[in-house]
């Protein structure tokens, strides 16, 4: 493993703000302090991609939105006309929740369905699949990285953030484990210090989900966030 630098550790996270009330000027600030770290991309609500988009543009800085977000039960057509739109307004990275009751109800035609729709939709782009993981099994996990996989998507995520749990070590390294070494494992939900971003990292993560991206790399504590 490359040695885990403060530019290379920035360039894994999605630097995330999602709570309903962010406002433009939120959004504002947050692309800023992705520009001025590096991070890999700002992880925002589909109503502020455009804006996101406009003030990203002719930099690096991916722009990655939610689909299906937070409950993963919108019906898949839906799902496929949030993609287009984010899509179309500039986002490059789509961060979709799977059918967490298909799944549970082992009906993995429908999940795999569901994940296509949105690969489709995304034309090209980058898809990560949120799977709750604290929700499931370990024999679960696997099944539905299997079924992300088989469904064309390009990463496998842990949690929401808005569910039951966050991103657990011993998760992130089974996902790794499930999908090899190649695919995109992004561990999100509870990363709020530097020791807990480069244990994830270890486990086998190559992406994270964190709204405290700006303090744990200056070694903070955060208390709360995404």
């Amino acid at each position: 493993m490359p040695r885990l630098t403060q530019g290379a550790l920035a360039a894994l996270i999605d630097h995330t703000l999602l709570k309903p009330e962010a406002s433009s000027n939120d959004i504002k600030k947050l692309c800023a302090e992705a520009l001025n770290f590096g991070f890999a991309s700002v992880c925002i609500q589909p109503f502020r991609v455009r804006l996101a988009a406009d003030l990203l543009r002719n930099s690096p800085i991916k722009v990655c939105t939610v689909v299906g977000f937070p409950l993963g039960a919108n019906c898949s057509h839906v799902k496929a006309v949030e993609t287009e739109t984010a899509i179309a307004e500039g986002a490059t990275e789509i961060d979709m929740v799977m059918n967490l009751g298909a799944f549970k109800e082992g009906d993995n035609e429908t999940v795999e369905n569901d994940i296509r729709a949105v690969v489709q939709a995304a034309n090209g782009q980058t898809v990560k699949v949120i799977l709750e993981s604290a929700s499931l099994s370990d024999t679960e996990i696997v099944r539905a990285c299997n079924l992300v996989i088989q469904g064309g998507a390009h990463f496998v995520k842990t949690s929401s953030g808005f569910g039951v749990g966050g991103a657990r070590v011993e998760h992130v390294r089974l996902m790794r484990e499930a999908v090899g070494e190649t695919f995109g494992v992004k561990a999100s939900g509870g990363i709020r210090d530097k020791q807990t971003l480069i244990n994830m990292v270890q486990a086998g993560a190559n992406r994270i989900g964190t709204s405290s991206g700006v303090s744990l790399l200056s070694d903070g504590v955060v208390e709360g966030g995404y």
